[in-house]
């Protein structure tokens, strides 16, 4: 054991190496699993960095350790195998430092969505790379004093600071987490980060104790074993069980994961529990339409709207009625429900709003504008200038060609059976499936003022 202690590659070692690759396997496949099979999320790139990052990190980690601390039998000749790139700046700043900021980084965007009611006013990006400088400066102070030996180990006296930046971190998650634990969140948010500090916390404690013993007591072989067995297999265990928690992926993602029961795309009034739309009236003849109505009238009729949908997504401009309609879904809920309108708010921002949003709608600059710098995600008026010009838009282009379409004819056809049925009138009560669609966050945009009266719509 005392050869084995000082160059690495003892039975244990390839335990704990084992157990670290199974842990990045596992971590891998459950992140790419709701994207690969037939319920995941498409989303973009954008989508899901934050997610990335938290993967990045753990591979950084668990790859840090390894390189740095004698699992196996190395040298550390080569450049790429110094004790400074891997035991400071990848297992620091771009391991656990990374880890920990990114749930940093989702924490503060909770506090100011569901706390301030407003998108963060700044961007996660810029907010990480904030979070980060700190163990970022504390790696370059390390790397220019050059205080670890040829095996990789820390002079003691240096040993403290180590451990004080690790709690610093845990202290920060733990203090923004406290600011948020009055809010009834609807996909566990908050139980997330409470589980991810519990985690942490005994992750961050049985670290200090095998680091310690790992960098003080070097000339003990069986310390050097076993602490260093401890470490790696700690660190494996918290990237694991840090991913596993939903936190970290987008809202698509959580949805899909937490539906596994069903093989039906989950929409999102569905997960928010929203009552059915007041657009639902009667179908059969207590509700002839009167076609000479306004375009706004007849699209609160669902067999119209659902006529008006199939040829707008036919001409691949059905975004606007999609927005318009879960715009309604959006009113059906109510005012004092804050926590839900929220979720119901950010979705459809994410969807139709934001820059680059998978169906994204034709409206001003500065309508989405005021609709990014909102000071009030649950106001009852969030949407509606953008309602109405999404409505002009149809009435302008989209209407004036389904009254001439194929479509438009059937649908008359089907009208006038109505006038002519005797049964008694029923409710149609289907759902159209919306998917659920949640890039990542559109919380970068500066804050604007709100819609002049003058331009609202009411819906």
């Amino acid at each position: 054991m005392a050869h084995c202690a000082i160059t690495g590659a003892c039975p244990s070692d390839y335990v704990a190496v084992a157990i670290s690759l199974l842990s990045l396997i596992l971590l891998i496949v459950r992140a790419l699993l709701p994207f690969i099979s037939k319920k995941g999320p498409k989303v973009k790139i954008s989508g899901v960095w934050l997610m990335i990052a938290q993967i990045v990190g753990s591979i950084s980690l668990i790859l840090s350790l390894v390189m740095s601390i004698n699992f196996l039998t190395l040298k550390h000749k080569d450049p790429w195998r110094s004790c400074y790139i891997w035991a400071v700046w990848a297992e620091g700043p771009f391991g656990f430092g990374l880890l920990m900021s990114c749930r940093i980084v989702r924490a503060f965007q909770l506090y100011h969505v569901f706390v301030k009611r407003r998108l963060p006013p700044i961007r996660p990006s810029v907010l990480l790379t904030l979070i980060l400088i700190p163990w970022i400066g504390g790696a370059a102070f390390l790397h220019m004093n050059k205080p670890l030996n040829h095996r990789c180990h820390m002079r003691t006296q240096w040993v403290i600071p180590i451990v004080c930046i690790h709690g610093f971190y845990l202290a920060a998650l733990i203090g923004i987490t406290r600011t948020v634990h009055h809010i009834e969140f609807r996909f566990h948010e908050f139980k997330d980060l409470l589980q991810g500090i519990i985690v942490s916390s005994v992750a961050i404690a049985l670290w200090i104790g095998a680091y310690v013993l790992n960098e003080v007591h070097e000339d003990i072989s069986w310390i050097q074993v076993c602490s260093r067995f401890l470490l790696l297999v700690t660190a494996s265990v918290l990237v694991l069980v840090f991913f596993s928690m939903s936190l970290s992926q987008p809202l698509s993602y959580q949805i899909s994961l937490r539906k596994r029961e069903s093989s039906k795309v989950m929409t999102m009034r569905q997960a928010l529990g929203i009552p059915e739309s007041r657009l639902i009236i009667q179908t059969t003849t207590a509700s002839a339409i009167d076609l000479n109505q306004p375009l706004d009238k007849l699209l609160e009729n669902k067999r119209f709207r659902h006529s008006f949908m199939v040829f707008a997504d036919s001409c691949l401009a059905g975004e606007s009625v999609h927005f318009y309609e879960e715009v309604h879904e959006l009113s059906n809920i109510p005012v004092d429900d804050p926590v839900r309108r929220i979720y119901m708010a950010r979705h459809i921002i994410e969807k139709y709003i934001a820059a680059g949003a998978e169906m994204e709608i034709n409206i001003s600059h500065r309508t989405r504008q005021e609709i990014l710098g909102t000071p009030d995600l649950t106001h009852p008026d969030l949407f509606n200038c953008a309602v109405a010009e999404v409505m002009q838009l149809m009435k302008t282009n989209l209407a004036r060609e389904f009254w001439s379409s194929m479509q438009f004819v059937k649908f008359k056809e089907e009208n006038s059976k109505q006038l002519h049925n005797m049964e008694p009138a029923g409710w149609d009560c289907s759902e159209r499936v919306s998917c659920v669609r949640c890039t990542d966050d559109p919380f970068n945009q500066e804050h604007l003022q709100h819609c002049s009266s003058g331009n609202q719509y009411n819906v």
